[in-house]
C-alpha cells in the first residue's frame, strides 16, 4: 500500500484518536474536580490533550516527508512510537471509562422509568463516577509502561532460542552442525551501538558452523543499517553467512521517485 491509500488510512486512525482524545479529557476534568491545587488540575486536564493532539497533528503535517525514497527519519520513528502508545493507551481508558457511562444509561432509563414515590426528581444521567476515571487510569498504565518499555529497553532484550533438529536422513557429516539464525532486526528503531553489540556478542559467542540472516535488516531504507554494518560484519562462520530478503528490504514501504529510481535487490556473499 503505497501514497494515497496509506495516508488515508492514517486520516481515518489520527480521526479517531482526536474523538478518544476528547473523551479522556472528560474523565480526566472527572477524576480532577475536587482537586484543591487549581494549577496542578490544569496541568493535568489540559497538559495531556495538549501533548497528544500535537503529536497526532505533527505527523499529519509532516507525514510527506517521511513518505519520501529516505524513508522514515529517527524523528519520525518517535513520533509515530509515541502516537501509537498514547492511542492504544487512550483506547484502554476509554473503554473503561465507557462501559461506566453505559451503566450510567440504563440507570438513567431504569430510573425514569421507577420513580420511587416522594423522591426528588433527579437527573436522568447520574454524575460520571471518579472511581471510574480512577480505574480507567490504572488499566490505561499497563499499555503505556509496557510501550514505553519496548521503545526504550525492550528492543534490546535479546533472547537466545535453543533448538536440536533430528532428521533420520540427516548425513553423518552434519551431526552436531550448528547453525545460528538472526532475523528481523529492523535497524532503524536502533540507537545505542554499544547494546547491539550485545547482541552480535551473544550471536559470536554460539561459535556457530553457519549464521543465517532471515530478512528484515531494516524498517525502510538501507541507510538504517550503515551505522552498524562494523557490528554485524562480525558475525563470521566457517561454512559462511548466508542472507535472504525480507518485505522491510525490499523498500516497498517508501515512495520511491519511479519505478527506475528504485534499486533493485542485489545478492552478495562475503
Amino acid at each position: 500500500m503505497h501514497g494515497g491509500g496509506f495516508f488515508t488510512i492514517f486520516l481515518i486512525i489520527a480521526g479517531v484518536s482526536l474523538l478518544f482524545d476528547w473523551y479522556v479529557f472528560a474523565g480526566l476534568k472527572t477524576l480532577t474536580k475536587d482537586w484543591q491545587s487549581k494549577q496542578l488540575k490544569r496541568l493535568v486536564t489540559f497538559g495531556y490533550p495538549f501533548i497528544a493532539m500535537g503529536v497526532t497533528i505533527t505527523l499529519l503535517f509532516d507525514f510527506g516527508s517521511f513518505r519520501t525514497a529516505k524513508g522514515m527519519t529517527p524523528l519520525h520513528e518517535w513520533l509515530l512510537s509515541i502516537f501509537l502508545t498514547l492511542l492504544f493507551t487512550k483506547l484502554f481508558f476509554v473503554l473503561i471509562l465507557l462501559f461506566g457511562d453505559l451503566w450510567r444509561f440504563f440507570y438513567g432509563i431504569i430510573n425514569y422509568f421507577v420513580k420511587p414515590k416522594g423522591k426528588a426528581p433527579a437527573p436522568f444521567f447520574p454524575a460520571r463516577r471518579k472511581f471510574i476515571s480512577q480505574v480507567a487510569i490504572v488499566v490505561a498504565a499497563v499499555p503505556f509502561t509496557s510501550f514505553f518499555y519496548a521503545m526504550l529497553k525492550g528492543k534490546y532484550n535479546f533472547k537466545l532460542h535453543k533448538e536440536t533438529l533430528y532428521f533420520n536422513d540427516l548425513p553423518e557429516a552434519f551431526d552436531g552442525f550448528t547453525i545460528t539464525q538472526i532475523s528481523d532486526v529492523h535497524s532503524g528503531s536502533f540507537d545505542n551501538t554499544a547494546a547491539v553489540q550485545r547482541g552480535i556478542d551473544m550471536a559470536k559467542a554460539q561459535k556457530s558452523d553457519l549464521f543465517v540472516f532471515t530478512g528484515d535488516l531494516v524498517n525502510d531504507a538501507a541507510w538504517e543499517i550503515k551505522p552498524y554494518m562494523d557490528h554485524f560484519s562480525q558475525l563470521r562462520a566457517p561454512y559462511g553467512q548466508f542472507s535472504i530478503l525480507g518485505n522491510h528490504d525490499y523498500g516497498d514501504y517508501i515512495n520511491w521517485n519511479s519505478d527506475a529510481k528504485k534499486p533493485k535487490p542485489r545478492f552478495t556473499y562475503r
